[in-house]
């Protein structure tokens, strides 16, 4: 397929030399000398064609990044078999190349110098002619690519196992494999002064607002950096409460999850180089859910989302609570309890709050190792290392036993939630504080400033809580429970704007 290209020049050159030549040698010299100056890893490839009158030609790539098979099989083979028609110059040349010679699946002609630039670092060809002032690109990229494989950081014991690579084209084709629909739309963007980072914004047209489409666009293309080299950078750029150490913004490995993402109304946006989808509008409710709780029966799903809530509760509430009723309300712990906690702690020689933050920092350290070291050793880093300091704590009266079960109940039930762990971990710091100078009353205040931080934030124009404080019976089916697939027939009011019918009819047997 042959794409004609008309590249309009963006400012004046002050060499004068924004577009290529009608003579080889001087565009092979301003390459040279200029634009890939002392970079070895150029090829410079020199060929004539056949026939009484050759013509000079030369194929520009970058080593490593292309296909040599392809470009030999393809490009330059045919062109030294070719034997070009008397007169042909300029774009008649260009046209004749493309279309009867060069044999490649598609071809685009550039007409200006740094556009060749572009080009080659992206992994093609560029064929330079003789008398013709335009450059006939040829797409044969060829760079190592990671294969497709199940996610480690989104592992399921049912479901897909393909997981997205650094791949913008593969990632691409993992969605539509998901979505075989004609309304599968996706708009491309360029991103960064030097890395030239394409970007890829899904949709589905009949189900999007195209509001929010467009204004995704807008957010990413007023994007002013000199490098994106993963979509983290996007994601801090357009998020909305950039402030809130809550996300705005959802971000996945699985292409399953990305499409569901989609087919609610959602918008997804890949990023060149990053195994990580965002999708956006991002609701808090949406921390709680996870890939398999659509996978597996719908009993089981609630009973784990309700597990999810209840473990989100404990790992930022606990030790507060601790502190607050030991600190200042003994009165409403069972007396045995009671007796059991002060003679725990009649040895150790600081307050509660101390050995919350000391514990709490210690685990956060372990956590911390574990992660970063190699996956065998930081197993056995964190797990050894807890027992041996946590025993070894206890043993020196430095903390209680009961400071010992607090912390690593928080800390597992922190594990369940792993989109929110690092944000508990803030919470649970200001809510220990709040209730070592308050009590239960610093702990009430902490929450109601959370809930209210909560409430006046949005996502892309949607309230981050509009699932989970609406009434509306179709919008609550998947927020604390998961109801049964047949009873949810439409899509969430607040996302799809056109289409909200997901299900007709009713299905199961005896129902």
């Amino acid at each position: 397929m042959f794409f004609w290209q008309r590249t309009k020049k963006k400012g004046p050159d002050p060499r004068g030399l924004d577009r290529l030549s009608s003579s080889l040698e001087t565009n092979l010299h301003w390459l040279q000398t200029d634009l890939f100056a002392s970079d070895e890893t150029i090829v410079y490839r020199r060929i004539k064609t056949s026939g009484p009158k050759p013509r000079d030609c030369v194929l520009v790539y970058a080593d490593n990044m292309v296909k040599h098979e392809y470009l030999s099989q393809f490009v330059l083979r045919p062109l030294l078999k070719a034997e070009l028609p008397k007169g042909l110059r300029g774009e008649e040349l260009a046209r004749y190349l493309a279309e009867q010679v060069i044999e490649a699946d598609s071809s685009e002609c550039i007409t200006g110098y740094s556009q060749i630039g572009d080009k080659i670092m992206g992994g093609v060809g560029v064929l330079l002619v003789d008398g013709c002032p335009l450059g006939l690109v040829v797409d044969a990229q060829g760079w190592a690519k990671r294969t497709v494989t199940e996610p480690p950081s989104e592992s399921v014991v049912r479901g897909p196992r393909l997981g997205f690579s650094e791949d913008l084209g593969v990632n691409i084709s993992l969605v539509r494999l998901q979505i075989a629909s004609p309304n599968f739309k996706t708009r491309f963007v360029q991103v960064g002064e030097q890395t030239k980072t394409r970007v890829a914004i899904l949709y589905l047209d009949n189900v999007t607002s195209l509001d929010l489409v467009d204004e995704v666009q807008r957010r990413i293309e007023e994007i002013t950096i000199d490098a994106v080299l993963d979509s983290g950078y996007i994601q801090e750029y357009i998020r909305d409460a950039p402030y809130s150490p809550f996300p705005t913004i959802g971000h996945t490995e699985r292409p399953d999850a990305a499409a569901a993402k989609i087919l609610e109304g959602r918008v997804a946006v890949l990023v060149d180089g990053s195994p990580f989808a965002l999708t956006m509008p991002y609701l808090l409710v949406e921390a709680f859910q996870a890939n398999e709780d659509y996978y597996n029966h719908w009993m089981v799903a609630s009973f784990h989302r309700l597990i999810r809530y209840i473990s989100f509760f404990i790992t930022t509430s606990t030790p507060a609570l601790y502190i607050a009723l030991i600190s200042y309300h003994p009165q409403l712990i069972p007396t045995n309890l009671v007796v059991s906690i002060s003679a725990a702690r009649k040895n150790v020689p600081f307050p509660g709050i101390v050995e919350v933050i000391i514990m709490g920092l210690v685990f956060e350290i372990l956590r911390e190792g574990g992660v970063r070291l190699p996956r065998p050793i930081g197993q056995a880093v964190s797990i050894v290392g807890a027992i041996v300091l946590g025993e070894a704590a206890v043993s020196a009266s430095l903390v209680s036993a009961p400071m010992i079960i607090v912390v690593g109940l928080t800390g597992v039930a922190g594990f369940v939630n792993p989109w929110l762990n690092d944000i508990a971990v803030l919470f649970r710091l200001l809510f220990v504080v709040l209730a070592s100078v308050l009590g239960l009353y610093g702990y009430v205040l902490g929450v109601i400033a959370v809930v209210l931080l909560l409430s006046s934030m949005e996502s892309f124009g949607v309230p981050y809580l509009s699932t989970m404080t609406t009434l509306v019976p179709q919008d609550i089916k998947d927020t604390l429970l998961r109801v049964p697939w047949w009873q949810m027939t439409l899509r969430p009011r607040y996302l799809a704007s056109k289409d909200r019918q997901r299900l007709q009819g009713r299905g199961g047997r005896g129902s």
